[in-house]
């Protein structure tokens, strides 16, 4: 006999768009990067067209593996997402086959279906596949698409009602049905014959069987037809069971046991009856569990007052052009973000910073959209709308991270791949054995459909996904932002976090202390001279020195080849003279001596005071000392993540001496100072290497580095783009107990997911082994199925439920 070769799987082709080639070497650097991953057999690259076109082996690589290489070699694959709501789900076993049915679509960089969210999102490569073959994917595959990319919360919301409307009426038949045929052949005897006692009980159960729990049949024959196997499968083969007996010994009662035998319509209308029940409840859940979302969505108001043409009009908000000018009235929202051009107010954003006080708003300040007007009218132009708001950009963020899987999540996954199969094998043989046994087939088919229905693949495929809507939601309610679900569970395990110093631990507010002039130009010309170098300046030393020329009434012209040098100073020519100002490591590495001011600048840091040198044409004139104030809440944050076992460092470019005076104030130990932006990126690395999962917190431009190395980069909400960009969350509010909160609520969210899987786990390795009829009869209740019904609906209540405690964390 010859043994068959295993049929190999062809390789996969794929050409994809790719950003950020800018010569022949990058082409070379694509093709050798993507040349080393395994599984890869051919990798070129057309740096005209920038396309990269890939050959690999789908049994050792996959697209995702591709994008992510060309990702981290520093550039932009084309890479799409489409986002869409899935109905028809019942369990964690149907968001595996839905995820299946789009990762067989050609140019699938990853498809993630969230069972509890009913939502899909799915990366692709739109060279490759589309959206209407996504959207066929998943109706072939037996489910349906509700909504194609971002529906609206009162879309959402209409369509939830709906489908909880026909829940609820098919709820309610089948329970008054159910309850009819359980009491009738105990009460109404003298209503109905004994003779047609089981024809009257098959016509109420029938309804129940076809109708109410149709959507079981519907959902089994889509699965089954498709090569998988769901919850459906386990409810409509043993409802099916003892339904189709009952009418057996109704209609041919010569089959099982002649006249007299019993029938079990209450067993399958009850089974229906029940398990729709734990659905129903399970629905109200999980709408529960998304109601932060909701809140969020609807803090967006519907319309917007604008001018155009001179005239004032209301249009819907979607309709603002970025460029109108928006009029704002006293008690109004403001319906997208922008620049105030006239008037005075004050603004509540409590729903954005948590903070209670509003905050004044003059020409030039800033309104967020969603925030409330209080006081004074105010105009403002849109420079922000739709898609690029501040509150669009959060609820996308949560939406996103409420759809994506924790690792964690993958043990339960791939037990739901299997957990179908293995239930209706058990039942079999549970069936096989009590039939071995002498029990009778009654008491056989009795323990084959207790097995099918007891097992319950839903609890575990909510145990985790609900718990993260849940955390993910009551983290946006105080204003952190989580960027996934694995960001969730890795925030759980950090054991050490680093915290910038300037605008992170202090203000970022710095205000000029002291002038020291060390060559006669007197102490105005030294801060004329620093201040005109300053003025092409965004960092926060710059405004504190312009702002104490402007005290002092000092003009500072604007110098000439102005010159950033981040980590160090900045430079520039003034009046024909080179002025440098930075640190005594700057003015070291350009030749100058400082010594004239080392001792002045020491007594300066070790007050906590940050001294910078000026020189002018190779030769000091002088010092500027500058002080940041330390936030209030600081300490108490640093304190707090001790308690909870948190190494704290702080990680700063300033010189030693006064970073130690800073952290001393807020109780810090462990500070590494003077580094520059490559070297705060190091000293994250180096605090890995000893094995410690770090977070970093920061909001500079020069942190970005640091944040993308750490194992959780957070971002203050106030911070550079470029940071928050870099970082896993984002905090809207310049808090550090906002950090120690985010820790919190990832501690217990993945707390309540351990407690969610164990309990999944836990009730079905017990309660299939003894619904089969192990330790009969100890515990033989359980081989009766509407007992196995109840229990089965009330495992995935419990699951939310439990999960819905984290609203209150």
């Amino acid at each position: 006999m010859t043994k068959l070769a295993k049929k190999e799987k062809k390789p996969v082709f794929c050409t994809l768009q790719v950003g950020g080639m800018t010569c022949a070497s990058c082409a070379a650097s694509i093709e050798k990067g993507l040349g080393r991953l395994p599984g890869v057999r051919e990798a070129s690259v057309n740096f005209g067209a920038d396309q990269v076109k890939v050959e690999f082996d789908p049994g050792a690589a996959n697209l995702e593996a591709v994008v992510g290489t060309i990702k981290e070699l520093g550039y932009t694959p084309r890479v799409e997402t489409w986002d869409a709501r899935v109905g028809g789900m019942t369990c964690g076993a149907c968001s595996a086959a839905v995820e299946r049915a789009l990762n067989r679509l050609p140019g699938i960089v990853s498809a993630n279906v969230n069972f509890a969210a009913e939502k899909a999102h799915v990366e692709y490569i739109p060279e490759a596949v589309g959206p209407g073959e996504m959207k066929q994917a998943v109706i072939d595959a037996g489910y349906r698409v509700l909504d194609e990319q971002a529906a609206t919360p009162d879309r959402e919301a209409a369509e939830r009602a709906r489908e909880t409307s026909a829940l609820r009426l098919r709820l309610t038949t089948s329970l008054i049905l159910g309850g009819l045929i359980m009491f009738i052949p105990m009460f109404g005897m003298g209503v109905v014959p004994h003779a047609y006692m089981d024809y009257a009980l098959f016509a109420l159960a029938t309804p129940v069987q076809f109708w109410a729990g149709w959507r079981f049949y519907r959902g089994a024959y889509a699965n089954l037809t498709h090569g998988s196997a769901n919850m459906d499968v386990l409810i409509a083969m043993g409802t099916s069971s003892a339904y189709f007996y009952s009418a057996a010994i109704t209609f041919v009662p010569g089959v099982f046991g002649g006249l007299g035998a019993s029938v079990y319509y209450d067993t399958s209308a009850m089974i229906i009856g029940l398990i729709l029940l734990g659905k129903f409840l399970e629905a109200r859940s999980k709408g529960r569990a998304s109601e932060a979302m909701k809140r969020l969505m609807k803090l967006r108001p519907k319309t917007a007052r604008v001018e155009r043409d001179g005239t004032e009009m209301e249009v819907p908000v979607d309709d603002v052009r970025v460029g109108d000018v928006v009029s704002l009235r006293p008690g109004e929202k403001a319906p997208v973000d922008g620049e105030v051009i006239s008037g005075s107010s004050s603004v509540d954003e409590s729903m954005l910073t948590g903070e209670p006080l509003p905050v004044e708003k003059r020409p030039g300040d800033w309104v967020v959209g969603a925030t409330i007007n209080i006081t004074g009218a105010l105009k403002f132009r849109a420079e922000k709308v739709g898609r690029d708001t501040m509150l669009a950009g959060i609820i996308r963020l949560v939406e996103q991270a409420q759809g994506a899987k924790a690792p964690i999540q993958r043990l339960a996954d791939r037990v739901a791949g299997v957990f179908v199969p293995s239930v209706i094998v058990t039942a079999f043989v549970a069936f096989g054995a009590w039939m071995l046994a002498g029990a009778g087939f009654t008491f056989s088919l009795l323990a084959f459909i207790s097995v099918l229905i007891i097992a319950c693949p839903c609890a575990l495929g909510l145990a985790t996904p609900t718990a993260i809507m849940v955390g993910t939601g009551r983290g946006a309610e105080k204003g952190i932002i989580y960027r996934g679900g694995d960001i969730l569970e890795r925030g759980a395990r950090v054991d050490t976090v680093v915290l910038d110093k300037t605008g992170t631990i202090t203000e970022g507010r710095p205000q000029v202390t002291d002038i020291v002039d060390v060559s006669g130009y007197g102490e105005d010309a030294v801060l004329k001279l620093a201040a005109s170098v300053e003025r092409m300046s965004e960092h926060p030393v710059a405004h504190a020195v312009l702002e104490a020329a402007k005290a002092r009434g000092i003009e500072a012209p604007e110098a000439e080849g102005f010159a950033a040098l981040p980590g160090f100073g900045a430079a520039g020519m003034v009046d024909g003279r080179e002025v440098v100002i930075g640190s005594s490591r700057l003015m070291s590495e350009r030749g100058m001596d400082v010594s004239g001011a080392a001792d002045k600048a020491a007594a300066l840091a070790s007050v906590g005071k940050t001294a910078l040198f000026v020189a002018s044409d190779g030769r000091l004139a002088g010092v500027i000392a500058v002080s940041d104030t330390i936030k209030p809440g600081s300490a108490e944050a640093v304190r707090r993540m001790k308690d909870m076992g948190l190494a704290v460092y702080m990680l700063t470019g300033d010189v030693e001496s006064a970073a130690r005076a800073v952290a001393a104030k807020v109780g810090i130990e462990n500070v590494i100072a003077g580094v520059l932006p490559e070297g705060k990126d190091k000293a994250v690395a180096g605090l890995q290497a000893q094995g410690r999962v770090v977070a970093m917190v920061g909001d500079g431009i020069n942190d970005a580095p640091a944040l993308a190395r750490a194992d959780i980069g957070v971002a203050i909400g106030t911070g550079a783009d470029v940071a928050i960009e870099a970082s896993d969350m984002t905090l809207v509010r310049s808090d550090l107990n906002d950090v120690v909160e985010a820790f919190l609520i990832s501690r217990k969210t993945l707390r309540v997911i351990k407690q969610n899987l164990f309990w999944a786990f836990i009730y079905n390795i017990i309660g299939i082994p003894l619904a089969a009829g192990v330790l009969y009869p100890a515990f033989g209740i359980l081989l009766k199925p509407i007992v196995a019904a109840a229990a089965m609906a009330m495992s995935s209540v419990s699951v939310v439920s439990n999960s819905l405690r984290l609203r209150k964390a």
